[in-house]
């Protein structure tokens, strides 16, 4: 694919979504934190439903610390991996405690390194709570990345990196946003719905 039909792409993603707000409901950075790490194999719909209910009662690493692993549990049981999750939470909230006075460190290097935080997690809260210019790569995105043209990789680290590469800088704060909508309601796994696509004469699916 060639940078002027990545640049149209962009621009017809952007008026369609001129403003795009992640799914995931969330207060601050710590809330962001939380609810991308709840978020892996479960939809943001059930996560929303789980930290809707564990926000009004513990919403910081001081309040999660002193509800407990055990109770905390009880919140998000109905999410994928909940056992892991409250004990990477938990660990977490320990370390942002006793390394950063509670607050979410604005560095890759030192959200990686939390327990339970990939590169993904981390590229979300940098590029959504400090506006770093990072593209997340999650299952949408490398499906629609592929699947276009528009970004190809064999692996998410492979189209991250083509991504950041060919997505202009102007484009790169809410390209994940932008993507990871239109993987989410258009361009869909089993059958993607290009009879409403918005990039339809742009994309190069039948072509790959």
């Amino acid at each position: 694919m060639n940078k002027n039909k990545r640049i149209q792409i962009l621009m017809r993603l952007q008026n369609k979504h001129n403003h795009p707000v992640i799914e995931l409901n969330f207060q601050s950075p710590f809330e962001l934190l939380i609810a991308v790490l709840l978020s892996a194999k479960s939809t943001d719909a059930r996560v929303n439903k789980a930290t809707d209910k564990l926000y009004r009662v513990a919403n910081t690493p001081e309040t999660i610390l002193a509800l407990g692993t055990e109770e905390l549990k009880k919140y998000i049981k109905s999410l994928g991996l909940f056992n892991r999750k409250s004990e990477n939470i938990t660990k977490l909230c320990y370390i942002l405690l006793e390394k950063y006075a509670g607050n979410v460190p604005e560095d890759r290097t030192a959200l990686q390194a939390l327990p339970g935080v990939g590169r993904k997690t981390a590229n979300v809260v940098l590029n959504i709570a400090f506006g770093w210019r990072t593209i997340a790569v999650d299952t949408h995105i490398f499906r629609v990345s592929n699947r276009t043209g528009f970004a190809l990789g064999k692996n998410v680290k492979e189209v991250e990196e083509k991504l950041l590469k060919v997505v202009p800088r102007r484009f790169q704060i809410y390209c994940h946003s932008w993507l990871i909508l239109h993987g989410r309601y258009t361009c869909i796994a089993r059958k993607p719905h290009c009879h409403n696509c918005v990039i339809q004469d742009l994309c190069e699916y039948e072509k790959n």
